[in-house]
């Protein structure tokens, strides 16, 4: 059948990997250093990986190509954990870290960090991420860690990060990314830490949306804080 499918420019491609985790369907990997549409099958021919190639390396066009089929797509999810081969971009690639779950021993001694996965910019992070397995969700505007001076020891401790900016980025694309995180993963817990600027609203909209969206009953927890570092 013809119908729109993704095509990959390789020339222009240079394997930086940020289609990846925008396509949803695992239906483009990084193979030899190049993006490759793996399958026709995994495509859904909508284009939500287009705005992310900063190379302008894809594009959708008609043409012959199997019917995109919804089964092949769940079926091959457990395989998709965004690999990242030959020259692709570190920032693609999904990490589970074990931080060390230490407290501060004195006044002056700066606590080690309590990254637990990597990436953590949400517009990055594939809802197959093997990180978000049993996650403690933390939404953090990325604002906040730079105001907060103890984010690490005060809310990061055993949670999932995941950071934006509601300002700045695509809010519906967040709101379609996270309702995609919170109905694929067994989620036990969403807080969201925003700044008490107006434009932070934004953030706990959306989380808020995507919650209800997914049809899940999880606690959910707003902080804020303020622009001099201080709990509100």
């Amino acid at each position: 059948m013809k119908r729109n499918i993704v095509k990959i420019d390789e020339e222009k491609c240079n394997g930086c990997g940020l289609c990846v985790p925008s396509c949803a369907e695992g239906a483009i990997q990084i193979i030899n250093g190049k993006a490759k549409l793996i399958a026709d099958n995994l495509c859904d021919g909508l284009g939500a990986c287009l705005g992310d190639c900063p190379q302008d390396a894809i594009t959708i066009e008609q043409r012959d190509a199997k019917e995109f089929d919804e089964q092949a797509v769940a079926a091959s999810q457990p395989a998709v954990k965004v690999p990242v081969r030959s020259g692709g971009c570190p920032s693609a690639q999904a990490l589970k870290l074990s931080p060390p779950k230490k407290s501060l021993t004195t006044k002056t001694e700066i606590g080690p960090s309590q990254l637990g996965n990597w990436p953590v910019q949400l517009k990055l992070v594939p809802p197959s991420a093997p990180f978000l397995a049993e996650a403690d969700l933390l939404l953090a505007a990325d604002c906040v860690p730079f105001a907060y001076p103890d984010f690490h020891q005060k809310f990061l401790v055993g949670k999932t990060l995941l950071i934006g900016c509601p300002k700045l980025d695509d809010v519906e694309a967040y709101g379609e990314k996270l309702t995609a995180i919170l109905s694929q993963n067994n989620i036990q817990s969403l807080t969201v830490v925003r700044m008490e600027v107006p434009c932070c609203t934004g953030l706990v909209n959306l989380a808020q949306q995507a919650l209800a969206a997914s049809g899940k009953d999880i606690p959910f927890e707003t902080v804020t804080i303020g622009i001099k570092g201080e709990l509100k």
